[in-house]
């Protein structure tokens, strides 16, 4: 090649890197109907915006984190009720470094905060190892989180609690049903009806703005002289870095898909509890502890067993200073706001859209459900917690724009 034709391709290949580089993007983020405050922002990343890995306002770079799913993520610091901010897309020198790290260490994926390795929560994936000789080899399980831990450090769930083996942490299980004219039970191990296996994690990630992790569960019916596989169900979880500025609570999200695995619908006739599942700490089992909240102010179990609500605290004392977990229904879900199952006498929580009506899953039809966790030292804050569902149930909306 002549020396002029390479000075040629050269100017060339530097012309188009400069258009490419001279091309400006816009991230206009609109807060709605409500005051926002380090709420976590999605939006749509276009694919000719590549190579961008931060926005930048008046002076400030704030780290922006680009999902697999073309949809990127960033913390909105602080926007007023009918309030609009625009960012600029920008390349980063180095991408940003992540809050939150996924680890896996055996049968587990840990979460923990990238500052200081603080715990935030394990998935437990294959089954463990039984924590004690009494338990029977039928209620061995994976595929649940647990433990969760509070910013202090203080685990707020349980597992093979003493007076309920079967439940785990956060888990997800059907209790009565019907399955090709059987009924199995998926809920209650110990009987040998029916069982939930974890199969595999797909993927796992840390992010400067959310880590994470998608696994897939099956629904084995044991009812039936053979094992059959009812439903197949996706997890996906995603944790994020604190939500509030006194650094005292934390949030994360999962989002459960569950598919018929046959030509056959699993039915779900009218029943109190089964589905998404909440155990608490063992320290709260009594009939005067845990204490209760609900969206609607409902402090009484009793009273609000059966009732339905935005959202529920679950709180008590541990280890001499009181802590909680939340959980939060996305209005998106079958029957919203969902009937809710406070146990009378144990730290259980039960989102249970069934306890309304005869419901069924069908094979045209997949069964998603969504939830945030809000995990928190001290007691609940109602009004931060109305704030973190407003945040969930009407996110600020971001669009991107390519400047002429």
């Amino acid at each position: 090649m002549s020396q002029l034709s390479s000075l040629s391709l050269g100017l060339l290949l530097a012309l188009v890197t400069a258009s490419a580089a001279e091309r400006k993007f816009t991230v206009a983020v609109e807060s709605g109907d409500f005051d926002r405050r380090d709420t976590v922002v999605f939006f749509a990343l276009p694919a000719k915006a590549g190579g961008v890995g931060a926005l930048r306002r008046d002076g400030k770079v704030i780290p922006l984190q680009d999902g697999k799913d073309g949809r990127a993520s960033f913390v909105l610091d602080d926007l007023k009720k009918g309030a609009r901010a625009s960012y600029e897309l920008i390349a980063a020198a180095t991408p940003a470094a992540p809050r939150i790290t996924a680890a896996r260490e055996g049968t587990r994926l840990k979460f923990t905060t990238s500052a200081n390795a603080r715990p935030l929560l394990d998935y437990q994936a294959e089954p463990g190892a039984l924590p004690r000789d009494n338990i029977k080899p039928i209620y061995t399980r994976g595929g649940y989180l647990h433990p969760i831990h509070t910013p202090s450090g203080r685990i707020v769930t349980d597992d093979f609690a003493t007076n309920h083996i079967h439940q785990h942490g956060v888990w997800w299980a059907w209790t009565r049903t019907e399955f090709q004219g059987r009924q199995p039970d998926f809920w209650n191990m110990g009987d040998g009806k029916g069982r939930v296996e974890f199969v595999a994690l797909d993927e796992h990630w840390s992010g400067a703005v959310h880590g994470g992790f998608r696994a897939r569960h099956r629904f084995v019916d044991l009812t039936g002289g053979r094992p059959v596989t009812a439903l197949e169900e996706t997890w996906e979880v995603k944790i994020f870095a604190a939500p509030s500025r006194t650094s005292s609570s934390w949030i994360f999200e999962l989002t459960s898909e569950q598919r018929c695995a046959t030509t056959a619908a699993l039915k779900l006739p009218e029943y109190r509890y089964g589905g998404l599942g909440v155990r608490g700490h063992e320290a709260w089992n009594g009939k005067t502890i845990p204490n209760w909240l609900t969206s609607e102010g409902e402090t009484d179990r009793l009273r609000g067993q059966g009732t339905r609500a935005r959202w529920c605290d679950l709180w008590g004392e541990i280890d001499g200073a009181q802590a909680g977990l939340a959980i939060l229904g996305h209005p998106g879900n079958f029957r919203a706001p969902q009937p809710m199952r406070l146990h009378p006498t144990e730290p259980f929580f039960n989102f249970a859209p069934q306890a309304a009506g005869d419901m069924e899953i069908k094979p045209d039809a997949p069964h998603v459900a969504r939830y945030r966790f809000v995990v928190h030292d001290g007691p609940p804050d109602r009004a931060e917690l109305d704030r973190l569902w407003n945040d969930y149930a009407q996110p600020p909306v971001a669009t991107v724009t390519e400047a002429p």
